[in-house]
Order: C-alpha cells, then sequence, then structure tokens
C-alpha cells in the first residue's frame, strides 16, 4: 500500500510542475515573411520559451514581436541582424510592403534602437552582445 501511495504522491508531483522547453536559434539567416509570421504565431501560442543563442537575421528577427518578451531570453553568442525587407525577385531591391511588415512587428525598443543605427535600409545593422542583454534577459 505504501508504494502505491508513493507512486501516487510522485505522479501528482510531477503533473503540478510546469514542462519548460525552449526553441534554440542560432543560425537563421531569414527569409520569406509569411512561413515566418506562421511560425512564430504557433511558437507563441505554444508557450515556448526562445533562447536566441546565435545569429537571427532579417525575417527571423520578427520573433521579438510575436513572441512575448518574458519569453525570450540570450546568450553572449546573440546576434540580431536588421536590414529592409528584399524582393523576392532575389535581386535584393527594396520591398516597401515587406519593410512595413517587419517594422511593425518590433517593439518599441527595437524600434529606438533601429532608429539609433540608422533605420532599416539596404545596409545591415547588428545588435549584439552585451547591447541586446540589456534589453532581453540572459538565459540560464
Amino acid at each position: 500500500m505504501k508504494a502505491w501511495l508513493l507512486a501516487a504522491a510522485m505522479l501528482l508531483t510531477m503533473g503540478m510542475v510546469p514542462a519548460y522547453s525552449a526553441v534554440r536559434i542560432s543560425d537563421d539567416h531569414g527569409g520569406q515573411l509569411g512561413p515566418y509570421l506562421d511560425k512564430y504565431r504557433a511558437l507563441a501560442q505554444s508557450g515556448e520559451r526562445v533562447e536566441i543563442d546565435g545569429v537571427c537575421a532579417s525575417a527571423c528577427t520578427m520573433l521579438l514581436g510575436l513572441i512575448p518578451a518574458d519569453r525570450i531570453c540570450v546568450t553572449p553568442r546573440a546576434v540580431l541582424e536588421f536590414h529592409s525587407a528584399w524582393d523576392i525577385a532575389g535581386d535584393q531591391s527594396v520591398s516597401d510592403a515587406g519593410t512595413r511588415l517587419l517594422w511593425s512587428h518590433y517593439p518599441g525598443k527595437i524600434r529606438t534602437w533601429i532608429n539609433r543605427h540608422g533605420g532599416l535600409g539596404s545596409r545591415v545593422i547588428y545588435l549584439r552582445w552585451p547591447e541586446v542583454a540589456r534589453m532581453y534577459p540572459s538565459c540560464r
């Protein structure tokens, strides 16, 4: 009987401890905006945390506005790369509509940082450690 009670107590305790999982981003150079919107909206619904542990560029950076900030953390290897959206034709001409979409998914602190560093343009700007750690908590 005691073994049964012990097993029940263990199961009850296990059920009370939340299961935290994390999605690790380490080498994401972006891509078309639509699939990233879909992916990050689903991730936001999942409750999973996001650990940025390397490059998160272009469309990848939309996660900053789609995932709640309290579920994002950064490591010393985190690098956020920002630039205007490019037309999918592949000639790297600027897409105004795409750039507006990117901009609309950045929280205020990121918009302020981007503006201080020249805005979204064809030139890539980099938000790195330790500056990124002043905006998002360090991963444990």
